[in-house]
C-alpha cells in the first residue's frame, strides 16, 4: 500500500521532486476529495491520484521549496514540511548513540528554529522500534493520518521540520509498534505541558528571557562547600495560597524571597517540579522530564522565579528524579512499544515499592537523556544544584528486592555497575561545564565514595545527605526525656562517621508524611516540652558538624502532618509557643551565618571536639566547634531539668560567653540564661545549664 511506504521516509514520496519532464508537488491527504496550493501567490488545486488521498501537481522548473505553500486541515497556509532537509543531522545522531550529546535537549523534541531560511518548528522523537511516527497536533485536529515523520536510520529518531506553526501549540506523537499498535505519546523532550489531567506537549521556548542574574552567577564561581548552607524545603503548591489554588512562579517569588532573607535560609530546595501528572506525589512521579510543572505556570514564569532569586543572593537546588519514572500510557513506559528507557526484564525494570518502571542507565541513549536533562536545568534554568533522589536504589541492584527478584552483575554482586558509570559521568560533566554547582545525593546506604572526588574512585557528588544522623537522631528524641540517659549512643554514634563523607544534615518531608506526624508530634511531653525540644533539635542540627536543610513548617512549629493539598497553618503564628519557634529558627539561622566557626571546617575533622559525652545521667553533651578565627562551644541539655552549678571539665578556659540559648523567653524558653562572664579555673568551668536547651559559648583559652 502507498501509505505503507510513507512510512518510514516521507519526504522520498512528498513535497518537491524533480521528474523528467520539470518538477512536481505531492501532497498526503487522506480522507479528502480535492487540495488545494499556493503558488508564487495563485492558488491552484491538486489531483487527487490515489485513493489513499495522495494528490499531485506539476510545478514549473524554477520553483523552489519556498516558492510554494500548502493548506493543512485547519485552514494554515504555510510551506510544506516535506520540501525540507532533515533538521537532526549525522553528527547529532553519532553523538546520542554514543551517549555524549550534551545539548542533546537543543535538536530533539519540539523546538522553534528557522531552517533553510523559514521559520517553523522542529520535531525530533526517539523511537528505534517503531514502524512509523505521526505528528498530531490542535492545528491537525490531531488527525494521526497526516503528518508522518522521517526516520534517520540506525539512530532510531524520528524528525520532521513544519513551517509556519508558532508557539503554543498542543501536541503529541503516535507511535505505531511492530505488533501493529497505536500508542500515543507526549513529548520525552518537551519544555511544557498541559496541566493535569491533560498531558499534551506545547510548543514553547526557553531561550527568550533576559536574566538579570550576572552577578550571581558570576560570584557563583568563586564558592565551594565550605560556606554557610542553609537550605529551605519547600512544596511550592502547600507553601501558601488557597486550599485548591496554586500560585504561580511570580507571585511565590518575591513572597518566597522576603521569608528566606527574614529567616536566614541561604537556598530553596524545591520538591520536584518536572512535569508530572498526580499531585499526590510531590512531583517524584515524573513524566515530563524537560517541563516544569504547568501548575504554576510556564518555563518563562519558572526562569523569573530563579532569576529574582538569584538577584536576592538566594540559591535555588532542585530535587531530581531519576531513579525511576512512572508507568502512565502517555509517558516514557513501553515509548516505542518496546522497554526502550526501562530494562526489559522487570528484575532490573519495575520497582517493586513504587510499582514504577527504572531507567536502563547502560543504554547510551538512555544515559544521555538524563544527563543532557541535568545540564538542562543548569543552562537553560540557572539552576544552583540537584538533590539526586533515591540514589541508594540506583546503586544497588537488589534494592527493596527478595532473593531471587534480582540479577546480580557480571562479577556476580549487587552492584549496578551501570548506574554506577552514569552517576560518575553525570558529576564529572556537570562540574566541568558548570563549575560550583551542588551535585547532592540522597543515598541512605553505607556505600564508600559518595562525595569521594572521580580520580580517587569516588563517584564525584558535592555532598551526601546523612540519613543515619536524621534516624538516629529523630529516634533519640521521640524517648522520654526520663529515659535518654539509656539513648545516648544514638546520638554520638554518628560522629564515628561524620567526616567519612562531606554530609548534608536533613531534616526533611520524608520525615512529616505517611503516618509518621510532624516534627513537633514527635516530640514528647507536654506542649512547653514540645516546642523547647524542637528548638533543641533544630539548633542541635545547626551546631552539629554538615551542611542543613529544613523542611517547611517546622519553623513555626507545624503540629499536623504535612499534606500537599493544603497550604502551610501560618494562622499558628498568633500564638506565643509557635512565634517563639520561628523567632528561634530565624535568628540562629543569621547566627550560624554570622560565625565561621560553625560552618567553615564541617569537613575537617580538626574543626570539631568532644569536650564530654560521658555524662549519660543527666543526658548532656558537650564539644568545640572550631573555626579559622574563633572556637564556640556547644552544649545539648535534654532533659527538663535545671542545674544552677554544672561543672564541666573544659581545662584552660581564659574566659567564655554565652552568645546563643535555646532558652530565651522570646522563643518560649525559661530565661535560664548565663548573662556574666564565665572565668575557668584548673578543673574546669562553672555554668547555669537550661533544660531542654542548646548553649553556644564563644571560648577563649589561655595562651590563644
Amino acid at each position: 500500500m502507498l501509505s505503507t511506504s510513507l512510512q518510514a521516509n516521507p519526504h522520498e514520496i512528498l513535497g518537491l521532486h524533480k521528474t523528467s519532464t520539470g518538477k512536481i508537488v505531492r501532497l498526503w491527504r487522506p480522507g479528502s476529495d480535492e487540495t488545494y496550493l499556493e503558488i508564487k501567490g495563485k492558488i491552484v488545486s491538486a489531483k487527487k491520484v490515489s485513493d489513499e488521498g495522495l494528490f499531485e501537481i506539476e510545478v514549473p522548473k524554477g520553483i523552489e521549496a519556498l516558492d510554494y505553500k500548502i493548506y493543512h486541515v485547519n485552514g494554515l497556509l504555510a510551506h510544506d514540511p516535506y520540501a525540507f532537509t532533515p533538521t537532526f543531522g549525522e553528527l547529532d545522531g553519532h553523538l546520542f548513540a554514543r551517549g555524549t550529546h550534551y545539548k542533546l535537549y537543543e535538536v530533539m523534541g519540539a523546538r522553534i528554529c528557522t531552517h533553510q531560511g523559514c521559520v517553523g518548528v522542529k520535531f525530533a522523537v526517539w523511537a528505534p522500534s517503531a514502524l512509523s511516527v505521526f505528528l498530531v497536533s490542535d492545528f491537525n485536529y490531531w488527525d494521526d493520518r497526516v503528518l508522518p515523520m522521517r526516520s534517520m536510520g540506525t539512530n532510531g529518531v524520528w524528525e520532521l521540520f513544519v513551517p509556519g506553526i508558532s508557539e503554543g501549540q498542543k501536541y503529541k506523537f503516535v507511535i505505531t509498534t511492530q505488533e501493529g499498535i497505536k500508542k500515543v505519546k507526549s513529548d520525552p523532550f518537551g519544555y511544557q505541558s498541559e496541566l493535569r489531567p491533560f498531558n499534551s506537549s506545547i510548543v514553547t521556548t526557553v531561550d527568550r528571557y533576559q536574566w538579570n542574574d550576572a552577578k550571581w552567577m558570576k560570584e557563583r564561581l568563586l564558592k565551594d562547600v565550605n560556606r554557610p548552607l542553609l537550605v529551605y524545603e519547600l512544596h511550592l503548591g502547600s507553601w501558601k495560597g488557597e486550599k485548591g489554588q496554586f500560585l504561580n512562579y511570580r507571585e511565590i517569588a518575591p513572597l518566597l524571597i522576603a521569608y528566606c532573607k527574614e529567616m536566614g535560609f541561604t537556598h530553596v530546595e524545591l520538591l520536584p517540579i518536572s512535569e508530572h501528572p498526580l499531585d499526590e506525589s510531590w512531583g517524584y512521579q515524573v513524566s515530563g522530564f524537560y517541563a516544569v510543572t504547568s501548575r504554576y505556570g510556564s518555563p518563562e514564569d519558572f526562569q523569573y522565579f530563579v532569576d529574582l532569586m538569584h538577584q536576592n543572593e538566594i540559591g535555588v537546588i532542585l530535587d531530581w528524579v531519576v531513579a525511576h519514572f512512572p508507568t502512565d500510557d502517555f509517558s516514557l513506559a513501553g515509548f516505542d512499544g518496546t522497554s526502550l528507557y526501562e530494562h526489559q526484564d522487570p528484575r532490573r525494570g519495575f520497582h517493586p515499592h513504587w510499582n514504577t518502571c527504572i531507567f536502563n542507565y547502560g543504554r547510551f541513549e538512555v544515559s544521555n537523556f538524563l544527563l543532557a536533562n541535568a545540564l538542562f536545568w543548569m543552562e537553560k534554568m540557572h539552576i544552583d544544584g540537584l538533590r539526586v533522589d533515591a540514589v541508594a536504589s540506583m546503586l544497588y541492584l537488589d534494592y527493596g528486592r527478595e532473593n531471587g527478584d534480582w540479577i546480580p552483575n557480571e562479577y556476580g554482586g549487587n552492584e549496578n555497575l551501570e548506574a554506577l558509570e552514569f552517576l560518575k559521568h553525570l558529576n564529572s560533566v556537570v562540574h566541568e561545564k558548570f563549575p560550583k554547582v551542588l551535585m547532592i545525593a540522597e543515598e541512605s546506604s553505607t556505600f564508600a565514595g559518595i562525595t569521594r572526588p572521580l580520580e580517587w574512585a569516588g563517584l564525584g557528588f558535592d555532598l551526601k545527605w546523612n540519613m543515619g544522623w536524621m534516624n538516629d537522631t529523630l529516634k533519640y528524641f521521640k524517648v522520654d526525656p526520663l529515659f535518654r540517659h539509656y539513648h545516648r549512643n544514638e546520638l554520638t554514634f554518628g560522629l564515628l562517621y561524620a567526616f567519612s563523607e562531606r554530609f548534608m544534615l536533613a531534616l526533611s518531608h520524608d520525615e512529616v508524611v505517611h503516618g509518621k506526624g510532624s516534627l513537633l508530634a514527635k516530640m514528647p511531653g507536654d506542649d512547653w516540652q514540645k516546642f523547647a525540644n524542637l528548638r533543641l533539635l533544630y539548633s542541635y542540627m545547626i551546631c552539629q558538624p554538615g551542611k542543613k536543610l529544613w523542611f517547611m513548617g517546622g519553623e513555626i512549629g507545624q503540629g499536623s502532618e504535612w499534606s500537599c493539598k493544603e497550604p502551610l497553618p501560618w494562622y499558628l503564628l498568633q500564638y506565643p509557643l509557635h512565634q517563639g519557634m520561628q523567632t528561634c529558627v530565624k535568628e540562629i539561622n543569621h547566627f550560624y551565618q554570622a560565625h565561621g566557626a560553625l560552618w567553615e571546617r564541617d569537613f575537617d575533622l580538626e574543626g570539631f571536639e568532644w569536650v564530654d559525652f560521658s555524662d549519660e545521667k543527666n543526658s548532656i553533651i558537650s564539644y568545640l566547634r572550631k573555626g579559622k578565627d574563633s572556637t564556640f562551644l556547644c552544649i545539648h541539655h535534654f532533659t527538663p531539668a535545671y542545674f544552677e552549678k554544672y561543672h564541666l571539665g573544659l581545662k584552660n578556659v581564659l574566659k567564655m560567653k554565652e552568645v546563643f540559648s535555646t532558652d530565651r523567653e522570646e522563643y518560649g524558653g525559661s530565661g535560664k540564661l548565663n548573662t556574666h562572664i564565665i572565668k575557668g579555673n584548673k578543673e574546669g568551668v562553672l555554668l547555669s545549664i537550661a533544660p531542654l536547651s542548646t548553649m553556644i559559648f564563644e571560648v577563649h583559652f589561655e595562651g590563644s
